[in-house]
């Protein structure tokens, strides 16, 4: 119930945003897109209290499913990106805006979408984390390549932005979860929360600022990142499959592949002063992957996965 109440709230929170964008847009003169990157840093300092050495353990004990993993983040969603924002008849900076979602890392959702459907939690967020810190450098290195021919695209100033986006806070999260851990479990309980409604608010900000830009595209970008998103599981689960990854590792790539951030995505596009243009596709890939994020974990949730015994006896001792 919680994963539908969080896919709710994001519904919600894009549709009182087309309905009514002028509190989302501005507020006593200030304008909310200013709150965008505060907002993500908050989310991600909370993904770093929650984090520890544990989250990287896949690396060690299945280095191959991780590679898979990782391998799959950074290829299968930067290509789907640049194939759709060239097929569909896009403004060059909408369609750099698909491909800067589907070159950014998986995030947090991708996580919650892997215990609920059952999957390898501890290797979704040791994908995720690794990606994460991979983002800086393959971010803006995918964006040049990709979507160069679009907007102008600087690789530095998007690596700093990635470094003080994310990579800043999660380590002060990591610091303050290393030294406060004994206390640190009222954080566990309510920063979920606190990214949730910070989510919200993001996708409600970038919504209201491209609300005449949807009204033009809207049907044709949904349709296309609906298409991003699916593919994003389904190529995600084959190449797994193909590669003879165990099935909960294959659900697991799928999620990491199909679940991108969002947030960051919104927050680059602020940062290149494109946010109601290239931050389009990353609003509207937030609320889309969260419903189907949702319908996907809970279908396969409902199975039961047969644990092979060698990993039972691993498991027990």
């Amino acid at each position: 119930m919680k994963s539908y109440l969080y896919t709710l709230s994001i519904i919600v929170a894009a549709t009182l945003a087309m309905i009514f964008p002028g509190p989302f847009t501005s507020l006593g003169g200030f304008e909310l897109k200013n709150l965008i990157v505060p907002l993500l840093m908050i989310i991600m300092f909370g993904m770093g209290t929650t984090m520890g050495l544990k989250d990287f353990e896949s690396v060690i004990k299945s280095p191959r499913s991780v590679l898979i993993g990782l391998i799959c983040q950074f290829s299968i969603m930067p290509v789907i990106g640049y194939t759709l924002a060239t097929s569909f008849d896009f403004p060059p900076e909408v369609a750099a805006g698909v491909i800067l979602i589907g070159c950014s890392p998986s995030g947090l959702a991708s996580n919650v979408m892997s215990y609920i459907a059952k999957a390898n939690v501890a290797l979704s967020l040791t994908i995720t984390a690794v990606a994460t810190l991979l983002a800086p450098l393959l971010t803006p290195a995918l964006m040049k390549w990709l979507a160069g021919t679009f907007v102008e695209v600087d690789f530095l100033k998007m690596m700093v932005d990635i470094l003080k986006m994310i990579i800043l806070p999660i380590g002060l999260g990591l610091l303050v979860n290393y030294i406060f851990r004994k206390q640190s479990a009222w954080l566990n309980r309510y920063m979920p929360l606190v990214s949730m409604i910070g989510i919200a608010l993001i996708i409600c900000i970038i919504t209201a600022a491209g609300r005449e830009s949807l009204l033009t595209i809207g049907a044709a970008l949904v349709v296309c990142t609906l298409i991003h998103n699916l593919l994003g599981y389904s190529l995600g689960y084959g190449l797994a499959r193909l590669l003879r990854l165990p099935e909960q590792d294959c659900r697991t790539v799928a999620l990491e592949v199909g679940l991108q951030n969002g947030g960051l995505a919104s927050g680059l596009a602020l940062q290149m002063g494109k946010v109601a243009t290239v931050g389009l596709a990353p609003a509207l890939f937030g609320p889309i992957m969260n419903i189907t994020g949702s319908l996907l974990a809970s279908f396969w949730g409902k199975d039961r996965i047969e644990v092979p015994a060698v990993e039972e006896a691993s498991e027990m001792t």
